[in-house]
């Protein structure tokens, strides 16, 4: 079992930009493909992007490609997401997730069986 705890939430003027971090439990890190999703009230959960469990293949929603870029760091227990050229679109809590099996697309909820608790992103002038 893994715990993610996600940090580097805030408030950003459009065009700015942030990083978020998602820091694990464990020493197996490196065993887990992880994820970023984000949601807004009323809204369901979307993917963002993800990483494989080596980091040698990256995944994009259409939103964010361009914008974000989806890192990790193995030793440090860290997977990372920075986000540039914000949008106010891009409002939302921001979750990462983490799965250890080898099936399910990248791009769906119900692959990933752990979850952070989220970090608040907002972007207003």
């Amino acid at each position: 079992q893994v715990q993610l705890v996600e940090s580097g939430g805030g408030l950003v003027q459009p065009g700015g930009s942030l990083r978020l971090s998602c820091a694990a439990s464990g020493r197996t890190f490196g065993t887990y493909d992880m994820g970023w999703f984000r949601q807004t009230p009323g809204k369901e959960r979307e993917f963002v992007a993800a990483i494989s469990r080596s980091g040698g293949s990256t995944y994009y929603a259409d939103s964010a490609k361009g914008r974000f870029t989806i890192s990790r760091d193995n030793a440090k227990n860290t997977v990372y997401l920075q986000m540039n050229s914000l949008k106010p679109e891009d409002t939302a809590v921001y979750y990462c997730a983490a799965d250890r099996g080898y099936s399910g697309s990248y791009y769906y909820t119900g692959k990933y069986d752990y979850w952070g608790q989220g970090t608040q992103v907002t972007v207003s002038s």
